[in-house]
């Protein structure tokens, strides 16, 4: 059994033994596919004899009794023990839209859409607004590190929050793996989750910038009457304190962001967020660019004893979500399966971020830090992968079953399949 039947051989448990058959056929057809993943396209890359109607591939993903919750246990308990058996678990957080079409599709609404809005104008259109839970892997080639989808919600209007909905997610990774710490990053919009009611998970987040700090509560004095203090003196907004620091009191470190390294100015201070989390404090870290090109950035968390300069670092490998859903969206094609009743939407997008950490996970197990792609004369710089790299070799090894398995005599030969092979596996 190859590596990716054993990856899909380890969910066989989230399903009975019909649909894990039309689940591991389409699972690899969608990988296999050269066109539109519509899941009628998807199956046509099948082969025609063995597989099953079309209407069973529609059926198993609107009201199949399987659980998407489930399925993405299992691949984070198989990413975890082989990428990261150890030390704290990176979760990052963030939500994303599904674009769709047609006049009834179960789960979608009119959301903003990031992509096209600007600063002065915002566009709406109609899709699936979905919470996504991604662990921060580091490759063994180095760089950016990898955003590998383990969790989703779906948002829906009038329900419940995107913070509420992000806390489940975590509460559940907790429960999968108990005695692990977890450390959350995720933007200003989910900065409350340093008020919910985690276990061992740790927040890294922006601070608002016209946040209202305080000094911790003074110590009560003997015999002093009265309620005792919730805060301090009142600080400055976060530019403040940064206006108002003394030029010994930044702090010149070297910061790899992304991979990169870069020279920038720390200056970090405990102070209490009242009005986020009245009863704990947290570390202000405000990271700026010794250079003036950039603006201030401040960010917080809730672990007070970590290193400022961790903190900038961390937050900035929050970009590896964003590069997950560019990559399922434009060379998965999450947004295209025709599928709009009942569970179907849902779990089409939800098994497009599915295949994404699987095919990672295949590539980091089986080919590591191999050079498996051709140079390019016009990428004279490329030493490392991309996730185009990875799916391509995936599909080589399936499509090198699928002809040479089941081609009949004579075979064709290796030299022309290695060029239709080639095509294949590049192809959008």
């Amino acid at each position: 059994m190859s590596a990716w039947e054993l990856i899909l051989a380890s969910a066989s448990g989230c399903f009975t033994a019909p649909s894990f058959a039309l689940f591991a056929e389409l699972v690899s057809a969608w990988v296999c596919c050269p066109s539109r993943r519509t899941v009628c396209a998807m199956i046509a890359t099948m082969d025609p004899a063995d597989s099953s109607p079309h209407d069973a591939y529609h059926r198993f993903l609107r009201a199949g009794a399987w659980s998407l919750s489930a399925l993405f246990e299992v691949l984070a308990r198989a990413m975890v023990a082989a990428l990261c058996p150890a030390g704290t678990l990176a979760i990052d957080i963030d939500d994303t839209l599904f674009n769709k079409s047609g006049p009834k599709v179960a789960g979608a609404g009119n959301f903003r859409d990031p992509i096209r809005s600007t600063a002065n104008k915002v566009v709406y259109a109609l899709g699936l607004n979905i919470v996504v839970a991604t662990l921060r892997i580091k490759p063994p080639w180095g760089g950016e590190p990898l955003g590998l989808p383990v969790n989703l919600r779906l948002y829906r209007k009038g329900g419940r929050t995107h913070t509420e909905l992000a806390e489940d997610m975590i509460a559940e990774i907790e429960r999968w793996f108990p005695g692990r710490i977890v450390v959350v990053c995720a933007d200003g919009a989910y900065a409350p989750l340093a008020r919910a009611s985690l276990t061992c998970a740790h927040v890294v987040s922006r601070m608002q910038r016209n946040a209202a700090l305080f000094e911790s509560a003074p110590p009560r004095l003997p015999g002093q009457r009265g309620r005792p203090r919730k805060r301090g003196a009142r600080l400055p907004a976060p530019p403040g304190l940064a206006v108002a620091a003394r030029p010994e009191e930044w702090e010149k470190v070297t910061l790899s962001l992304r991979g990169k390294k870069a020279e920038r100015l720390i200056l970090s201070r405990r102070v209490l967020w009242y009005g986020l989390l009245a009863d704990h404090l947290v570390l202000l870290v405000i990271v700026r660019d010794p250079k003036g090109h950039q603006l201030d950035d401040f960010f917080f968390t809730t672990d007070v004893d970590c290193a400022p300069e961790w903190v900038a670092e961390h937050y900035a490998g929050r970009w590896s979500i964003e590069d997950t859903f560019r990559n399922v969206k434009q060379f998965l094609g999450s947004n295209q399966p025709q599928s709009w009743k009942r569970q179907g939407p849902e779990r089409a997008a939800g098994l497009s971020l599915w295949i994404y950490s699987a095919a990672w996970l295949w590539y980091l197990t089986t080919q590591g830090n191999a050079l498996t792609w051709k140079h390019r004369p016009w990428y004279p710089k490329k030493t490392t992968p991309s996730f185009v790299d990875a799916l391509a070799c995936l599909r080589r090894t399936l499509w090198h079953h699928r002809i040479f398995a089941t081609s009949c005599q004579p075979q064709l030969q290796p030299e022309m399949a290695e060029q239709l092979i080639e095509a294949v596996a590049r192809a959008a």
